[in-house]
Protein backbone atom coordinates (compact mmCIF):
# COMPACT_ATOMS: atom_id res chain seq x y z
CA UNK A 1 0.00 0.00 0.00
CA UNK A 2 1.26 3.40 -0.34
CA UNK A 3 2.36 5.58 2.13
CA UNK A 4 -0.10 8.03 1.51
CA UNK A 5 -2.74 5.59 1.67
CA UNK A 6 -1.44 4.10 4.84
CA UNK A 7 -1.60 7.72 6.45
CA UNK A 8 -5.68 8.30 5.50
CA UNK A 9 -6.12 5.21 6.62
CA UNK A 10 -4.73 5.56 9.68
CA UNK A 11 -6.56 8.68 10.47
CA UNK A 12 -9.53 7.33 9.22
CA UNK A 13 -9.54 4.83 11.82
CA UNK A 14 -8.54 7.60 14.45
CA UNK A 15 -11.61 9.40 13.30
CA UNK A 16 -13.80 6.49 13.82
CA UNK A 17 -12.12 5.70 17.50
CA UNK A 18 -13.18 9.03 18.49
CA UNK A 19 -16.92 8.45 17.42
CA UNK A 20 -16.87 5.77 19.97
CA UNK A 21 -15.46 7.45 22.53
CA UNK A 22 -18.22 8.56 25.44
CA UNK A 23 -18.30 12.72 25.63
CA UNK A 24 -17.77 13.60 29.45
CA UNK A 25 -21.96 14.05 29.45
CA UNK A 26 -22.67 10.83 27.77
CA UNK A 27 -20.44 8.91 30.75
CA UNK A 28 -22.33 10.84 33.50
CA UNK A 29 -25.89 10.07 31.74
CA UNK A 30 -24.97 6.75 32.39
CA UNK A 31 -23.34 6.58 35.58
CA UNK A 32 -26.97 8.68 36.54
CA UNK A 33 -29.07 5.98 34.97
CA UNK A 34 -27.35 3.51 37.34
CA UNK A 35 -27.00 5.42 40.71
CA UNK A 36 -29.76 8.42 40.71
CA UNK A 37 -29.10 11.35 42.60
CA UNK A 38 -25.72 9.74 43.88
CA UNK A 39 -23.93 10.04 40.58
CA UNK A 40 -20.54 10.67 40.78
CA UNK A 41 -18.08 10.03 37.50
CA UNK A 42 -14.24 10.54 38.01
CA UNK A 43 -12.48 11.86 34.60
CA UNK A 44 -9.01 11.09 33.75
CA UNK A 45 -8.57 14.10 31.44
CA UNK A 46 -9.17 17.58 32.32
CA UNK A 47 -12.76 17.53 30.88
CA UNK A 48 -12.13 21.70 29.79
CA UNK A 49 -10.10 19.97 27.11
CA UNK A 50 -12.45 17.26 25.86
CA UNK A 51 -14.85 19.07 24.14
CA UNK A 52 -14.82 20.39 20.37
CA UNK A 53 -16.84 23.85 19.93
CA UNK A 54 -19.34 23.78 17.06
CA UNK A 55 -18.68 27.61 16.89
CA UNK A 56 -18.31 29.08 13.28
CA UNK A 57 -16.10 31.87 14.80
CA UNK A 58 -13.31 30.37 17.58
CA UNK A 59 -13.25 32.30 20.82
CA UNK A 60 -10.25 30.76 22.35
CA UNK A 61 -9.42 30.20 26.20
CA UNK A 62 -6.54 30.93 28.12
CA UNK A 63 -5.64 27.08 28.66
CA UNK A 64 -4.78 27.28 25.35
CA UNK A 65 -2.10 29.89 25.34
CA UNK A 66 -0.25 27.82 27.71
CA UNK A 67 2.22 24.79 27.29
CA UNK A 68 0.15 22.32 29.48
CA UNK A 69 2.36 19.66 31.31
CA UNK A 70 -0.17 17.06 32.92
CA UNK A 71 1.18 16.03 35.81
CA UNK A 72 -0.56 12.54 36.13
CA UNK A 73 1.31 11.78 32.75
CA UNK A 74 4.50 13.68 33.13
CA UNK A 75 5.33 13.98 36.78
CA UNK A 76 7.91 16.80 38.19
CA UNK A 77 9.09 18.00 41.15
CA UNK A 78 10.13 21.21 40.18
CA UNK A 79 10.05 24.41 37.77
CA UNK A 80 12.89 26.28 36.05
CA UNK A 81 12.42 30.55 36.31
CA UNK A 82 14.15 33.64 35.12
CA UNK A 83 14.08 36.84 37.14
CA UNK A 84 15.17 40.72 36.40
CA UNK A 85 18.88 41.44 37.51
CA UNK A 86 18.69 43.23 41.45
CA UNK A 87 20.14 46.57 42.08
CA UNK A 88 23.71 45.61 43.17
CA UNK A 89 24.42 43.00 40.73
CA UNK A 90 27.55 42.42 38.59
CA UNK A 91 27.43 44.18 35.39
CA UNK A 92 27.84 41.38 32.55
CA UNK A 93 29.49 41.75 29.44
CA UNK A 94 26.96 42.17 26.77
CA UNK A 95 23.94 43.08 28.37
CA UNK A 96 22.78 46.21 27.08
CA UNK A 97 21.96 44.47 24.17
CA UNK A 98 20.88 40.77 24.98
CA UNK A 99 18.93 42.00 28.56
CA UNK A 100 18.37 38.47 29.63
CA UNK A 101 22.11 37.87 29.98
CA UNK A 102 21.39 39.78 33.40
CA UNK A 103 18.33 37.38 34.16
CA UNK A 104 18.85 35.23 37.61
CA UNK A 105 18.29 31.68 37.17
CA UNK A 106 16.24 29.98 39.79
CA UNK A 107 13.63 26.78 40.82
CA UNK A 108 11.22 26.81 43.14
CA UNK A 109 8.58 23.28 43.80
CA UNK A 110 5.16 23.07 41.67
CA UNK A 111 2.74 24.80 43.21
CA UNK A 112 -0.34 23.58 45.05
CA UNK A 113 -2.54 23.26 42.25
CA UNK A 114 -5.58 24.68 42.61
CA UNK A 115 -9.45 23.80 42.74
CA UNK A 116 -11.69 24.96 39.56
CA UNK A 117 -15.30 24.73 40.44
CA UNK A 118 -18.84 24.99 38.48
CA UNK A 119 -22.51 24.65 39.21
CA UNK A 120 -25.39 24.58 37.09
CA UNK A 121 -28.92 24.00 38.42
CA UNK A 122 -30.22 20.96 36.42
CA UNK A 123 -34.16 21.77 34.98
CA UNK A 124 -36.81 19.60 36.45
CA UNK A 125 -36.37 15.68 35.13
CA UNK A 126 -34.27 17.02 32.24
CA UNK A 127 -32.30 13.83 32.76
CA UNK A 128 -35.38 11.67 31.54
CA UNK A 129 -34.44 13.33 28.16
CA UNK A 130 -30.61 11.54 27.49
CA UNK A 131 -29.70 13.23 24.56
CA UNK A 132 -30.45 16.57 25.85
CA UNK A 133 -29.38 16.24 29.46
CA UNK A 134 -25.85 15.06 27.78
CA UNK A 135 -25.62 17.90 25.62
CA UNK A 136 -27.15 20.34 29.05
CA UNK A 137 -23.79 18.67 30.88
CA UNK A 138 -21.35 19.10 27.62
CA UNK A 139 -22.41 22.67 26.62
CA UNK A 140 -23.61 24.56 29.56
CA UNK A 141 -21.81 22.83 32.41
CA UNK A 142 -18.40 22.54 31.18
CA UNK A 143 -18.55 25.67 29.37
CA UNK A 144 -19.25 27.10 32.88
CA UNK A 145 -16.11 25.60 34.24
CA UNK A 146 -13.99 26.85 31.14
CA UNK A 147 -15.02 30.25 32.01
CA UNK A 148 -14.24 29.25 36.03
CA UNK A 149 -10.96 28.23 34.34
CA UNK A 150 -10.30 31.25 32.78
CA UNK A 151 -10.52 32.80 36.10
CA UNK A 152 -8.14 30.95 37.72
CA UNK A 153 -5.80 31.18 34.75
CA UNK A 154 -5.99 35.04 34.65
CA UNK A 155 -7.50 36.61 37.54
CA UNK A 156 -7.67 34.50 40.22
CA UNK A 157 -5.68 34.10 43.64
CA UNK A 158 -2.46 32.27 41.50
CA UNK A 159 -3.73 34.03 37.82
CA UNK A 160 -0.75 36.25 35.69
CA UNK A 161 -2.74 39.24 37.04
CA UNK A 162 -1.51 38.20 40.58
CA UNK A 163 1.88 37.01 39.61
CA UNK A 164 4.95 38.45 40.88
CA UNK A 165 7.31 39.65 38.74
CA UNK A 166 5.24 41.10 35.70
CA UNK A 167 5.63 44.43 34.91
CA UNK A 168 3.30 47.26 35.06
CA UNK A 169 2.99 49.09 31.19
CA UNK A 170 1.10 52.12 31.35
CA UNK A 171 1.28 54.58 28.37
CA UNK A 172 -0.75 58.09 28.09
CA UNK A 173 -0.90 57.36 24.27
CA UNK A 174 -3.63 55.11 21.81
CA UNK A 175 -4.31 51.53 23.23
CA UNK A 176 -2.75 50.64 19.76
CA UNK A 177 0.66 51.98 20.74
CA UNK A 178 1.25 50.90 24.27
CA UNK A 179 0.60 46.92 22.80
CA UNK A 180 3.27 47.16 20.10
CA UNK A 181 5.33 48.68 22.72
CA UNK A 182 5.15 45.86 24.83
CA UNK A 183 5.59 43.68 22.02
CA UNK A 184 8.92 45.30 21.36
CA UNK A 185 9.86 45.09 24.97
CA UNK A 186 9.48 41.13 24.60
CA UNK A 187 11.50 41.29 21.63
CA UNK A 188 14.27 43.24 23.11
CA UNK A 189 14.26 40.34 25.86
CA UNK A 190 14.63 37.69 23.28
CA UNK A 191 11.64 36.64 23.31
CA UNK A 192 8.44 36.54 21.29
CA UNK A 193 5.23 38.25 21.55
CA UNK A 194 3.04 35.24 20.59
CA UNK A 195 -0.09 36.22 22.96
CA UNK A 196 -2.65 38.39 24.05
CA UNK A 197 -5.56 38.72 26.70
CA UNK A 198 -7.91 41.47 25.97
CA UNK A 199 -10.94 42.60 26.68
CA UNK A 200 -13.54 42.43 24.09
CA UNK A 201 -14.43 45.75 24.42
CA UNK A 202 -10.70 46.88 23.18
CA UNK A 203 -10.75 44.18 20.53
CA UNK A 204 -14.19 45.38 18.36
CA UNK A 205 -13.21 48.80 19.31
CA UNK A 206 -9.40 48.11 18.13
CA UNK A 207 -11.01 46.57 14.95
CA UNK A 208 -13.76 49.17 14.00
CA UNK A 209 -10.85 51.81 14.00
CA UNK A 210 -7.90 49.99 12.52
CA UNK A 211 -6.21 46.90 11.20
CA UNK A 212 -4.68 46.41 14.87
CA UNK A 213 -6.04 43.12 15.58
CA UNK A 214 -6.05 41.83 12.51
CA UNK A 215 -2.07 42.93 12.31
CA UNK A 216 -1.20 40.87 15.34
CA UNK A 217 -3.08 38.01 14.34
CA UNK A 218 -1.75 37.78 10.92
CA UNK A 219 1.66 38.29 12.79
CA UNK A 220 0.98 35.10 14.66
CA UNK A 221 -0.48 36.24 17.88
CA UNK A 222 -2.93 34.63 19.33
CA UNK A 223 -5.30 36.06 21.14
CA UNK A 224 -7.65 35.50 23.83
CA UNK A 225 -11.01 37.53 24.20
CA UNK A 226 -12.34 38.02 27.44
CA UNK A 227 -13.83 40.03 29.91
CA UNK A 228 -11.71 38.82 33.06
CA UNK A 229 -9.24 41.59 32.10
CA UNK A 230 -10.16 44.98 32.23
CA UNK A 231 -10.93 47.45 29.53
CA UNK A 232 -8.65 49.63 28.02
CA UNK A 233 -5.89 46.94 29.68
CA UNK A 234 -4.62 44.07 28.19
CA UNK A 235 -1.67 41.32 29.01
CA UNK A 236 0.96 40.85 26.53
CA UNK A 237 3.40 37.54 27.10
CA UNK A 238 5.77 35.17 25.43
CA UNK A 239 3.25 32.35 26.18
CA UNK A 240 5.11 29.57 23.94
CA UNK A 241 8.38 30.01 26.04
CA UNK A 242 7.51 31.86 29.07
CA UNK A 243 4.80 30.31 31.11
CA UNK A 244 3.24 27.01 31.69
CA UNK A 245 0.05 25.22 33.54
CA UNK A 246 0.52 22.52 35.39
CA UNK A 247 -2.39 20.39 35.45
CA UNK A 248 -3.52 17.22 37.54
CA UNK A 249 -5.16 15.06 34.37
CA UNK A 250 -8.25 14.09 36.03
CA UNK A 251 -11.79 15.90 36.92
CA UNK A 252 -15.04 14.95 38.84
CA UNK A 253 -18.67 15.46 37.79
CA UNK A 254 -21.00 14.57 40.65
CA UNK A 255 -24.60 16.15 42.07
CA UNK A 256 -23.79 18.28 44.95
CA UNK A 257 -25.72 20.83 47.59
CA UNK A 258 -24.45 24.10 46.14
CA UNK A 259 -22.89 26.98 48.79
CA UNK A 260 -25.55 29.32 49.82
CA UNK A 261 -25.84 32.03 47.35
CA UNK A 262 -24.76 29.98 44.33
CA UNK A 263 -28.86 29.83 43.10
CA UNK A 264 -31.75 32.17 43.24
CA UNK A 265 -33.89 29.29 44.24
CA UNK A 266 -33.86 25.67 45.56
CA UNK A 267 -33.12 22.76 43.13
CA UNK A 268 -30.75 19.40 41.99
CA UNK A 269 -27.33 21.04 41.31
CA UNK A 270 -24.51 19.66 39.67
CA UNK A 271 -20.88 20.34 40.32
CA UNK A 272 -17.70 20.17 37.91
CA UNK A 273 -14.11 20.53 38.94
CA UNK A 274 -10.22 20.56 37.43
CA UNK A 275 -6.86 20.79 39.72
CA UNK A 276 -4.47 23.27 37.72
CA UNK A 277 -1.90 25.95 38.19
CA UNK A 278 -0.66 28.60 35.82
CA UNK A 279 3.34 29.40 36.06
CA UNK A 280 5.39 32.38 34.71
CA UNK A 281 8.87 31.01 33.60
CA UNK A 282 10.12 34.20 32.39
CA UNK A 283 8.03 37.04 34.18
CA UNK A 284 10.43 39.46 32.32
CA UNK A 285 8.66 38.49 29.05
CA UNK A 286 5.00 39.71 30.35
CA UNK A 287 3.58 42.63 30.37
CA UNK A 288 0.08 44.38 31.61
CA UNK A 289 -0.42 47.11 29.70
CA UNK A 290 -2.80 49.75 30.46
CA UNK A 291 -3.56 53.12 29.03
Amino acid sequence: MLKSDTIKQTLAQVVADRKQELSPGRRFVEACAEHGLDAAVDYDVTITDSLTSSRRKPRNPARNMLKTIDLSRDPRQFYWHESAPEAGDTPIAGAEVRRELASRFGKSPIPELLTTTAWVQVPPDLWKDPETFETFINYRLIVRLCTAENHTIISGEGGLLNLPGIERMTAPGPFSSAILRACNEIEQMGGTADGMIINPVDYYRAMGTGRLMDDLEQNGVFIVRTRLVEPGSAIVGDFGHGAQLFDAGRSVIRFAEPPEGTFTEPGIALQAEIYERVVVNLPTNFFVVTV
